[in-house]
């Protein structure tokens, strides 16, 4: 049975975009078009694998980007009189340009609403004074799902093909994969990504343990925080053992219900 995940937690094909451009560091109004859309597709092709029921709106960018690689590949031709096209002259990148600004400033306006409201809950207005435990000066941001396709990318880029020359069945489940995670977390304070990888030797393994991992931020049960942009990853538990098992057996539940026809 072909396993899907559907995830709530990606916004669209202008935040993967975004994340591109924060990436190779481009300029937002001269994006190299060509370049970013190559790997746009890598992205496309890593969703495809996964099995991610979030391809469709991508697909549409997808073809955008296309259309726009192609208008800029075409000469302009210089028209004169009832000929001219108020379109002519301008750059095909202009728009997407503007949507993606215009994208950025709304979505660095909700993360400062999150940062106040988390900082008007961290305010105790009555009560006995609370003692502060003194950690390092280290700011943790909030890692995106992109970070985290960027970092298992680079995971697949490492896997390097070995012969082998015994068969072995393995059976290998996302709800395994769960569990196994979990175990991890309550047995440390943190993990890395990277950790979760080191011991698999297949491309399935591989797939199905990161699936695991988006399953686990879905449930809310993991959080994922960086020291800054493009840092490891780590992973932390976000849930007592008793919502933890709670969720688990949610989920369990779930994959035993077999789809109707």
């Amino acid at each position: 049975m072909t396993y899907q995940c559907e995830l709530d937690m990606f916004e669209g094909p202008l935040d993967l975009l975004l994340h591109l451009i924060k990436e190779e560091k481009m300029d937002i109004y001269d994006i190299p078009i060509a370049q970013i859309t190559r790997q746009y597709f890598e992205y496309m092709d890593m969703l495809r694998e996964l099995n991610l029921d979030v391809v469709g709106e991508y697909l549409v960018m997808a073809a955008e980007l296309t259309k726009i690689k192609s208008r800029m590949l075409l000469p302009v031709e210089p028209k004169t009189g009832d000929e001219v096209d108020p379109e002519d002259g301008e750059d095909p990148r202009e728009e997407l340009a503007r949507r993606l600004q215009e994208y950025r400033r709304y979505k660095g306006a909700a993360f400062e609403l999150r940062k106040r409201e988390y900082d008007q809950q961290q305010i105790f207005y009555r009560g006995s004074e609370i003692e502060v435990e003194e950690l390092e000066n280290e700011t943790m941001v909030e890692a995106n799902i992109f970070d985290l396709l960027t970092a298992f990318r680079d995971i697949l880029k490492k896997q390097v093909a070995r012969p082998t020359y015994e068969i072995k069945v393995t059976t290998l489940s996302v709800s395994d994969r769960i569990q196994y995670i979990m175990e991890l977390l309550n047995s440390s304070e943190s993990i890395s990504f990277d950790s979760l990888f080191t011991q698999l030797n297949t491309r399935q393994e591989i797939i199905v343990t990161f699936l695991a991992m988006l399953e686990l931020m879905r449930m809310r049960l993991i959080r994922i925080q960086q020291a800054k942009r493009f840092a490891v990853i780590r992973i932390y538990a976000n849930a007592d053992k008793e919502a933890q098992d709670e969720a688990i057996r949610q989920f369990q539940a779930s994959q035993e219900i077999e789809p109707k026809e």
